[in-house]
């Protein structure tokens, strides 16, 4: 397969698709202002190719903050693409079409991934995927895009999750996930008093969340939410580490991206060296793939952020920009197999 990156900083969609021909799956990442037009003219440009879309700054070597990016897969790809709707109530009432989407395209293990972009509810939306995914053993990455609005073979949706199913006739998938944080030694804390609707943590060991994680780093309440860049909580799932990232100080409580649950067993994370894990994840692709077509993936906006805050985000892009064709879009929050992880990276690579 071939991957394709076009872009443009002014929002001007057939710039950013300038010698996309005979495109088997396209993949559109655009701005809140121009998101509908740009589905309805992708759809016009394109008739009858799948395409899915979302709302987020995208990227190869450079970010594309406000304007508009294009993945597409070309040559030795085939792909299909639907939706799961009402995914904040019951997106398993959809599952039918995923069935069905996996036996038209004979989906396989080695060879077939499902890219998927979202509007929230995500660790519902993936428990979804994943109760067919998993049976199967395919692979799934994507994330959450912004404004509650995704898209699908040229139709805006709003409270759903749109996929696409691709098959590489060239080679291999595989997917993989990026953590820059492990755990502080000795500091564990029980969450208590939560609002899973709202992700909200009341308390951490009886007190409340807010003073505590003030209390644990030495910060005022105006840093915390910029110490999550570099201090997230986190939950331990066996020998992996979910990382929850906060959102804000609502009263004495923290609203997190991530739902915690009473008696959760939470831990606070810490900054590793970027530059070492980001040249290790490099090395462990190469170490998997002699020959690699393409290379997609979605980054937490809170990576974006701290990258910017330390001066590293062109030297990141480029890092993975040795690779090869590796391009994506900065998410609201990161899917991999069947984890929604926030301040991650995850992406898939094609033989």
């Amino acid at each position: 397969m071939k991957q394709f990156y076009g872009m443009s900083q002014g929002g001007v969609l057939k710039e950013a698709v300038k010698g996309l021909n005979n495109p088997k799956l396209i993949l559109l990442m655009s701005n809140q202002k121009q998101f509908a037009e740009h589905v309805a003219e992708i759809e016009d440009l394109y008739p009858g190719v799948p395409s899915i879309g979302c709302i987020g700054m995208s990227y190869d070597t450079t970010v594309v903050e406000k304007g508009v990016g294009v993945v597409a897969f070309t040559e030795g790809v085939t792909a299909v693409v639907n939706v799961m709707e009402e995914v904040t109530t019951m997106p398993v009432k959809y599952i039918s079409r995923l069935e069905q989407d996996l036996r038209k395209i004979s989906a396989a293990e080695k060879d077939t991934v499902c890219i998927d972009f979202c509007t929230g509810n995500d660790a519902c939306v993936l428990t979804t995927f994943y109760s067919v995914l998993g049976k199967q053993r395919i692979s799934l990455m994507g994330g959450t895009g912004d404004a509650g609005m995704v898209s699908a073979n040229g139709k805006v949706y709003q409270d759903a999750a749109v996929y696409a199913l691709v098959k590489n006739a060239g080679g291999r998938v595989k997917v993989y996930k990026e953590n820059l944080y492990q755990p502080m030694p000795d500091i564990r804390f029980i969450a208590s008093k939560t609002d899973r609707s709202k992700y909200i943590i009341g308390e951490l060991n009886g007190r409340p969340a807010k003073q505590v994680y003030q209390d644990t780093l030495h910060i005022s309440e105006a840093d915390i939410g910029t110490q999550t860049f570099k201090n997230p909580l986190g939950k331990m799932n066996g020998q992996d580490i979910c990382i929850i990232a906060i959102k804000e100080v609502v009263g004495n409580s923290l609203a997190c991206y991530r739902q915690v649950n009473d008696s959760d067993v939470l831990t606070l994370l810490e900054l590793q060296d970027y530059n070492e894990i980001v040249g290790n994840t490099v090395e462990r692709i190469r170490a998997d793939f002699s020959r690699i077509s393409g290379v997609f993936s979605v980054n937490c906006l809170f990576r974006y952020l701290l990258f910017q805050q330390e001066k590293q985000l062109d030297s990141y892009l480029k890092a993975m920009g040795s690779l090869g064709n590796h391009a994506g879009f900065f998410g609201y929050g990161e899917h991999c197999n069947s984890q929604f992880v926030n301040q991650t990276m995850s992406c898939v690579v094609f033989e």
